[in-house]
């Protein structure tokens, strides 16, 4: 039997931003958000006893050198207590880089479009999943 390796104590938003400067970038990115590319960041704090503050950064932003652009990103933190029978660094890094962010995705995702759609965009969907556990391999392989 697989034991939990991890246990979340928390998870908040840290940090939200939604930028539109004004109504010509608005009407602009309205016709062009579908250019809008999704950017993912991970990174990670230890803290005592075995806790680890993991935030997890979505940016929405259009790549391409327009003038007129809006900005959209969410800082997303998440608290977890590891195991103290996980020792090996590549445990801890799967931990942090695809269980965790597995674990919170749904919740991000859906306070992330949240965010885009109140920002007026409501047909916005982020259409792939991301596959964390492909990253980590891709990283790692």
């Amino acid at each position: 039997m697989m034991t939990k390796k991890f246990k979340i104590l928390a998870k908040y938003v840290k940090d939200m931003s939604s930028e539109t400067p004004n109504v010509e970038t608005f009407l602009f990115v309205k016709e062009n958000i579908s250019k809008y590319q999704l950017n993912i960041e991970i990174s990670s704090k230890a803290l005592k006893n075995k806790l680890i503050e993991i935030n997890t950064t979505l940016k929405f932003e259009d790549k391409e050198p327009n003038e007129k652009k809006s900005y959209y990103e969410i800082v997303y933190s998440t608290i977890v207590k590891i195991n103290d029978d996980i020792k090996e660094k590549k445990d801890l890094e799967k931990i942090i880089l695809c269980d965790v962010p597995n674990a919170i995705y749904p919740d991000l995702e859906n306070t992330f479009l949240n965010l885009i759609h109140n920002s007026g965009h409501p047909g916005i969907k982020l259409d792939k999943k991301i596959d964390f556990d492909k990253l980590y391999n891709e990283r790692y392989n």
